[in-house]
């Protein structure tokens, strides 16, 4: 009965030296187990986070280069040239506008906007309203018959008389056509009715 008893208690001994070297071990083993779960949840949840973008900066900053001015060359534009061509008044058309007369008097003849076939002429404080009469010579009258005056119209001359004195108020008077006209018969003079017809030499 000793000997039984020996050999159970050198069993448990042995038994228990073995469970006590057997602790250590499982329990690192254990831990290693339990902790290896949540790091693999750790790096789920790692890799499920989206990657953070950078911010973007709010401002941009860009090198000024400085820019070279280049001369603009001016292209001279031809300028158009206006020609103005003076309306000819037709035989028997009464010449109207400010006309500069000799002795430095002036005479202004415009249409009567009331009556169409009347003519205001003016001469200083002086104003006719006057109509056309009929001539022979072909030179254009205007009459004022209640105030006796009387404006004469040459082809390169007018003058403006005093019909119940027989004066010439003024004279000389030219619009820029009766001007032309006479510089004209300057240098082409027509022929006189005293000239007789130039007979041929035998």
């Amino acid at each position: 009965m000793s000997m039984h008893k020996l050999w159970m208690a050198v069993v448990s001994l042995t038994l228990s030296s073995l469970a006590l070297a057997a602790e250590p071990v499982a329990q690192p083993q254990l831990k290693t187990t339990a902790s290896t779960p949540a790091k693999q949840q750790a790096v789920k949840h790692a890799a499920a986070k989206p990657p953070v973008k950078p911010a973007a900066p709010k401002y941009y900053y860009v090198r000024a280069t400085p820019l070279v001015a280049t001369p603009l060359v001016a292209t001279p534009v031809p300028a158009p040239v206006q020609q103005i061509h003076a309306a000819t008044p037709e035989a028997g058309e009464v010449h109207t506008g400010h006309m500069v007369c000799e002795l430095g008097n002036s005479v202004t003849v415009s249409p009567d906007p009331q009556q169409p076939t009347r003519f205001i002429v003016q001469m200083k404080k002086n104003t006719y309203l006057m109509t056309p009469v009929e001539t022979t010579t072909g030179a254009v009258r205007l009459e004022d018959a209640q105030a006796g005056a009387m404006w004469l119209q040459l082809p390169h001359k007018s003058m403006l008389m005093n019909s119940k004195l027989g004066q010439r108020m003024a004279d000389e008077c030219q619009s820029e056509h009766q001007v032309a006209t006479a510089h004209a018969m300057k240098l082409n003079p027509p022929p006189s009715l005293l000239d007789g017809p130039t007979l041929a030499k035998k």
